[in-house]
């Protein structure tokens, strides 16, 4: 069983950053495919970034060049550097692990994805 935890939310304005971390328990490091979602009040789970084994990042359009999605496998961590927030960018966000690799077109699906975190809540205020 891969257990996976988040933690790193908060409040900012508009502009500002946080860094999201996601530490997993369970050996799932040698081929997979993790990624960070969001979740806004009344909308649908959405994909923002993932990245495979080999480091190969994968972003959603309304993220890119704003947020950084990065691991170290020494430590089983995976982040999210998330940089000029927006309050549209305010959400629940998830992380979400697989023991298979990334394939493009379903990365940023949930459907990719047997293990989840609780979440974190992420506000950005205007």
């Amino acid at each position: 069983q891969v257990h996976v935890m988040e933690s790193g939310g908060g409040s900012v304005q508009s502009g500002g950053s946080l860094r999201l971390s996601c530490g997993t328990s369970g050996d799932i490091y040698r081929r997979h495919c993790m990624a960070w979602f969001r979740q806004g009040a009344g909308k649908e789970r959405e994909g923002v970034a993932a990245v495979d084994s080999d480091g190969w990042p994968l972003y959603a359009e309304s993220v890119k060049g704003r947020f950084t999605i990065s691991q170290d496998n020494a430590k089983n961590t995976l982040y999210l550097q998330m940089n000029s927030l927006k309050p549209e960018d305010t959400a629940m966000y998830y992380c979400a692990a697989s023991d298979v690799d990334c394939t493009t077109r379903y990365a940023l699906q949930p459907v990719t994805y047997p293990y989840w975190g609780q979440g974190t809540q992420v506000t950005v205020s205007s």
